[in-house]
């Protein structure tokens, strides 16, 4: 019996489980060459349609296709509604931390974080401090990266509050399964994903500066040779907004402007997909060309909304993510919907400890990592990488935490020796302004080598087109 839970079979790995009935009955009378011709159909049209990954100091070279699996994952009604709330919920109060953390500090003087966790935090930034954002929204757009594990119960891994990517693939994903296997759609009552460039429209115009009513909207990028580019020119494209870089922006008058060839056009808010650091020379690093000069000092007088808001990192911090469910408690006096995965943080002495002496058994993350990087995935790495981790984790205890290794759980996949479960994570994106918002499912990653954990592109891993059924 696997270890592990079975998206689609139950725990006798024998029976279907209900919402996967009708989708296993298609799929058994599919002959493997059909199945495979479509995999190779996918694999051109995304390369036609430019969508691609650029992985840096790759030596295949800087772009490359993100895998598509043609076997979706698929999510009942009823464990979407939950799962739906608990998001809602964690968000809400993640954007009531940033706030008070950039304001009154209520819950580190009520004793519930440490003080230095938030003002030794590299996230933090005290230029944001006492900033008054429009409508309290720090987190307008949040990826929030769940995994299943156990007997099926859903885990948070890592909240991704900067600025979180992935949706244009959950878009496209869409589109490509709609394309491919059209009977499907006939045959099942699939939520509809492909409103949330709408959403997301809608979302930004709500949290434009006060006395703004048709705000101008802008997606800003680094460019053409960020990782994620292709997202951010689609995105702009579906939300029938201009995709800019820093050098189209400038600042008069304590405003935004965008070059135009009408002559200089005032912006109110700009989803930025560039780090903090890189957003005004003027005010964080002064080698930055990427960004604008003056910009913050436009956006500390409110005449611009930046979405995600300058310093949410602190709130998506490793070392900060353990503090999660006191938040909800704090401000919404509620318990957690969803759990956080058991965390060890190796600044404190009995944690360290611990880490050190269980290292085969553990996953250790750097606090500040991401992408699947800086991280030891112990019962699959080798005795020397357990103790270059070691050397490093006993050099720097504040800077890692450690978790177990969970079980995730896995999805049929349709990979070169046939049908096989391989481990999948869920990333829903959730939209924050006057009201939260969110459309069904998410990015499904997978990890498409045979025993794998990391689900990451950069790391190899692909992704699905996630279901959630209709009632």
């Amino acid at each position: 019996m696997a270890s592990f839970f079975n998206e689609m079979l139950e725990g006798d790995g024998i029976r279907i489980r209900p919402h996967y009935r009708e989708f296993e009955r298609w799929l058994s009378q599919q002959a493997a060459e059909v199945l495979d011709r479509k995999r190779v159909e996918a694999d051109l049209i995304f390369r036609r349609v430019g969508i691609t990954f650029a992985v840096y100091g790759s030596d295949a070279g800087t772009e490359r296709l993100i895998p598509f699996d043609i076997i979706p994952r698929i999510i009942p009604s009823a464990e979407w509604s939950q799962l739906q709330q608990g998001l809602k919920q964690r968000v809400s109060a993640l954007n009531l931390f940033i706030k008070d953390i950039y304001h009154d500090q209520h819950i580190v003087k009520a004793g519930v974080i440490p003080a230095e966790q938030i003002l030794n935090n590299a996230q933090y930034r005290p230029e944001m401090q006492g900033i008054a954002v429009a409508s309290d929204v720090y987190a307008h757009i949040a990826g929030v990266d769940i995994v299943r594990a156990g007997e099926g119960e859903f885990y948070v891994l890592e909240d991704n509050l900067r600025v979180p990517s992935g949706v244009s693939y959950m878009l496209e994903d869409r589109k490509m399964m709609m394309r491919l296997f059209p009977e499907l759609f006939a045959r099942h009552k699939i939520a509809p994903v492909a409103h949330y460039p709408d959403l997301l429209l809608d979302m930004l115009r709500s949290v434009a500066p006060i006395g703004v009513d048709d705000p101008t909207v802008v997606v800003m990028t680094p460019g053409m040779y960020n990782s994620a580019y292709f997202e951010h020119a689609f995105l702009a494209q579906q939300m029938g907004v201009e995709l800019v870089e820093g050098q189209d922006l400038f600042v008069m008058d304590d405003h935004v402007y965008m070059r135009t060839t009408r002559g200089p056009r005032r912006v109110d808010v700009i989803y930025r997909r560039i780090d903090d650091d890189f957003l005004d020379p003027l005010a964080f690093r002064a080698d930055s060309s990427l960004g604008v000069p003056g910009l913050l000092s436009v956006y500390r007088a409110g005449r611009v909304t930046l979405a995600n808001a300058i310093g949410t990192g602190v709130a998506d911090d490793k070392s900060i993510y353990p503090y999660v469910p006191d938040m909800i408690r704090f401000y919404l006096s509620e318990e957690p919907i969803l759990n956080n995965v058991p965390t060890y943080q190796c600044r404190k002495k009995e944690d360290l400890q611990y880490t050190l002496d269980h290292l085969p058994e553990l996953v250790v993350k750097e606090v500040h990592g991401a992408g699947g990087y800086g991280m030891l995935v112990g019962p699959a790495a080798t005795q020397a990488e357990i103790e270059d981790f070691r050397q490093r984790v006993i050099a720097k205890p504040d800077g890692y935490i450690a978790q177990p290794t969970l079980a995730l759980s896995a999805c049929p996949t349709f990979v070169e020796s046939g049908i096989a479960p391989r481990h999948i994570d869920l990333r829903p994106f959730v939209l924050s302004g006057k009201t939260v918002s969110m459309v069904p499912g998410g990015l499904t990653r997978v990890a498409l080598k045979e025993g794998s954990l990391v689900v990451n592109s950069s790391q190899g891993g692909g992704t699905k087109d996630t279901w959630v059924l209709e009632k």
